[in-house]
């Protein structure tokens, strides 16, 4: 964890360098064919190393504003892919005047693109990607955390990873943080909407539906 005070007028979300390597990196989007997931069982994420499937720009700013308002020092960003949500949470620990990310992310290239990118917008020393199964990585974060994100990969049955990790994370997550969920996946809202989880969540119009959750109790 890096902790320092700033006193830049100007926050890390409009630093030209950061400004840079992000617009690069939406320039770089792409997108497979659809016929790549079309086959029987669920795509092999290895396969996808170079697509990001990021969050979108609104979905990042949101991130940002949240985490800045509420202070945040500790935030999981599930998952990190090529760093794009990582990227804003970074932002936001460096204008809080310190903090921590923990990544978690599956596919090993995809770990190594982010920690470029991140080393290109200085904010590499605020994030730490656990290469992995987040159903594992994340199950100790080492201590309360503040804002999750979960953004996760489609299987071919049960569960989804959406539903598993929100399972994982939620005893980890301190009353009045926050879950953004980027798929709407059902079994995840399931979760999130039932209050003997407690949840209260709504669904913000971004990206087909975002779900934004505070934890109140």
């Amino acid at each position: 964890m890096k902790s320092e005070s700033f006193t830049q007028s100007s926050s890390a979300i409009r630093d030209p360098l950061i400004l840079d390597v992000l617009n690069q990196m939406n320039a770089r989007r792409k997108r497979p064919d659809a016929a790549a997931f079309a086959g029987p069982g669920a795509p092999d994420p290895e396969m996808f190393a170079d697509y990001g499937f990021s969050i979108h720009p609104e979905q990042g700013d949101l991130i940002y504003l949240l985490c800045r308002a509420m202070k945040a020092t500790r935030v999981v960003d599930f998952a990190t892919s090529v760093g794009m949500s990582a990227l804003y949470f970074a932002a936001a620990m460096r204008d809080n005047g310190g903090g921590e990310v923990i990544g978690a992310e599956l596919v090993a290239a995809k770990a190594a693109t982010a920690q470029r990118n991140l080393a290109a917008a200085g904010l590499d020393s605020y994030v730490d990607i656990r290469i992995g199964d987040a159903r594992e990585t994340l199950k100790d974060t080492g201590g309360p955390v503040d804002f999750v994100l979960i953004d996760g990969w489609p299987l071919a049955e049960g569960p989804t990873l959406a539903r598993q990790v929100i399972e994982i994370m939620a005893p980890q997550l301190r009353v009045g943080g926050y879950v953004l969920n980027d798929n709407a996946e059902p079994d995840f809202l399931e979760y999130i909407r039932n209050p003997a989880n407690g949840f209260i969540s709504v669904t913000l119009p971004i990206k087909r539906g975002t779900e934004l959750a505070v934890k109140v109790a």
